[in-house]
């Protein structure tokens, strides 16, 4: 385990195994321990790097606002990356964290081996915009009013979780325990500074057809927020691949961590193979 010290927040990461490396990036609802399933996988033969971003303990929790943001998330992803002495790295992230994973590849591209962005595009649809944002702000509200176990409550349980319920009531019980331990103050935060400010995945199309690094975009066909704009990363991102998993929803790690595994795999070592 190490601290890693980026733009003035203490991060709690971890690296596992060695060789090519991996870094994992969690969503708003999870955090690192929720990548186990691919750590102990890709261990055998990368080194894994998890982490828990700022606002999730042990990281750090600022109280300031501005401590929070799109840039922050990506820069922090450099930031654990140089810690420990990776020049590049295969990116996965899932939701929140495929948002970051993405927009590390339009920043850091030199970094990036390949990133693999998953379940990412919440609130992206014009349509479900406003929806969206103010189903956030509620959320953060509850946080900060009732503090984590009461306010997590619907979001836990929601449609885009409805699979993984269905087909791992122990893992899901697992989740939401884990969830429940988070920070009130980091998660409100997070999704006040972080969730409502970032652009949306069509507000990115310049970036994404001048980004050239290797991506496999993935999707549960249960998972509607995410479907249109994994159509449209596909579309647009140059060097794209399109995985929609079937009966899936939301944190598609969680739901098939064994077909999630077998394909990154897949995808990570033909980009390896390249020239």
């Amino acid at each position: 385990m190490a601290t890693v010290e980026s733009n003035g927040v203490k991060l709690y990461a971890e690296s596992t195994g060695s060789g090519t490396p991996i870094v994992f990036v969690h969503e708003f609802a999870g955090d690192y321990r929720n990548w186990e399933s691919q750590v102990r996988f890709f261990a055998r033969r990368y080194r894994c790097i998890t982490f828990n971003a700022r606002g999730y303990p042990p990281s750090e929790v600022p109280a300031d606002p501005e401590q929070y943001s799109q840039a922050h998330a990506v820069d922090d992803i450099a930031s654990i990356l140089r810690h420990f002495g990776v020049e590049r790295a295969h990116v996965v992230g899932l939701s929140m964290g495929g948002y970051a994973t993405l927009n590390f590849g339009v920043r850091y591209p030199a970094m990036a081996r390949s990133l693999v962005v998953a379940g990412a595009g919440h609130g992206s649809d014009p349509d479900k915009r406003q929806r969206f944002l103010a189903d956030c702000e509620e959320l953060a509200g509850r946080l900060v009013r009732l503090g984590m176990q009461e306010g997590i409550a619907h979001y836990a349980n929601s449609p885009i979780r409805a699979r993984y319920r269905e087909k791992d009531p122990r893992g899901f019980d697992e989740f939401n325990r884990q969830f429940a331990e988070h920070s009130p103050l980091g998660s409100a935060l997070t999704m006040r500074g972080y969730q409502m400010r970032r652009a949306s995945i069509y507000e990115l199309e310049p970036q994404l057809r001048a980004m050239l690094v290797p991506t496999l975009v993935v999707t549960g066909d249960d998972d509607d927020p995410c479907l249109e704009p994994a159509l449209f990363m596909k579309r647009t991102i140059p060097d794209a691949k399109l995985w929609v998993v079937p009966r899936t929803s939301h944190p598609v790690n969680l739901e098939e961590p064994e077909a999630f595994n077998r394909t990154v795999l897949d995808f990570i070592s033909a980009v390896d193979q390249r020239p």
